[in-house]
């Protein structure tokens, strides 16, 4: 048997631990939300489509997401600017741009324009600032989405500091959307069932996942998705961890599924390819030292701390 990692080097997921303070009472008070806005003190996310702004940091430094709210604003026409809330007193704001108005950033310099995933994938940034910047992107991209009323095709209007759109035609409010999703690993024993789709990187393996559909429980669409792409049936369902995905605003919902048939049927509409996996064969994906240059999705994804958890026989923890 292959020596186990230490469940201490666990990883810390990305995009988690927002430690915001969200400032309804902000948020609701256009006066108070305007004079956070103008405060010297308070800083702003710039986001433009799937891209982020960042200062360069000099010398192997991290880089700064940060600007003024001037600095922010000179990028580029504004689309929307969104209060996320309060940080140590401090305001914190995200800026929307046309994804267009991005390129001319990336010309510069000082600013680097890159999309969230590599930042968070390199560790461009300091990991506070990950959930701040997931929370930005996912509004942000709420709003270029519904530009337009969805009862009557009118216009909207941004409202609450950014966290709803109004309809003048029709009077309808719309809120910020997060989809659920969930991603699981069913288990038989010491073999667990990994899957590829074709867009991942060639010999990366992962958890299989699905949206939660409307009259369902997590536990009845970890099964459901289990089935339809694996004809693996699951009985006990086991809840490990949630991760907010802002790709595009998605809230993933880590599970871990005990199958009760490991016969497989791969649904290639959906995977290229799916099999059954013995755990030390995982910890080598995970270690990046499997014969076959396999390996496991990266630290910041739920699905490595879910496949992490179960390899280390912490689920339980």
């Amino acid at each position: 048997m292959l020596e186990r990692s230490d469940s201490a080097l666990r990883p810390h997921l990305g995009y988690t631990g927002n430690g915001i303070d969200r400032a309804p009472a902000v948020r609701h008070d256009p006066q108070q939300c305007a004079a956070l806005a103008s405060h010297p003190a308070s800083r702003f996310y710039v986001v433009g489509g799937d891209l982020v702004a960042l200062r360069t940091g000099g010398a192997g430094a991290p880089a700064d997401p940060l600007f003024t709210r001037a600095e922010a604003e000179a990028l580029g026409p504004v689309r929307e600017t969104a209060c996320l809330g309060v940080v140590e007193g401090t305001g914190r704001f995200a800026v929307g741009l046309d994804p267009a108005a991005m390129e001319a950033p990336s010309t510069r310099p000082d600013l680097l324009v890159t999309d969230l995933r590599r930042i968070a994938v390199e560790g461009l940034v300091p990991a506070d600032h990950l959930p701040l910047l997931a929370e930005a992107k996912a509004l942000l991209l709420w709003h270029a989405r519904h530009r337009f009323c969805p009862a009557c095709g009118q216009p909207t209007t941004v409202a609450d500091a950014g966290w709803r759109r109004d309809c003048a035609a029709c009077g309808a409010q719309h809120f910020p959307r997060t989809d659920p999703v969930v991603i699981m690993l069913a288990v038989d024993g010491d073999r667990c069932l990994l899957a590829r789709q074709s867009r991942f990187t060639p010999g990366m393996w992962s958890c299989l996942a699905g949206f939660v559909e409307p009259g369902e429980n997590i536990e009845e669409a970890v099964r459901r998705e289990t089935f339809e792409e694996t004809a693996v049936r699951c009985g006990a369902v086991q809840y490990v961890g949630s991760q907010p995905w802002p790709f595009p605003m998605s809230l993933m919902i880590g599970c871990v599924a005990e199958a009760l048939t490991t016969d497989l049927t791969i649904d290639r509409s959906e995977l290229e390819d799916g099999r059954w996996f013995s755990r030390d064969e995982v910890l080598a994906m995970l270690e990046r030292r499997h014969p076959d240059g396999l390996f496991a999705p990266p630290p910041i994804a739920i699905a490595h701390y879910i496949i992490r958890r179960w390899v280390d026989g912490t689920l339980g923890d």
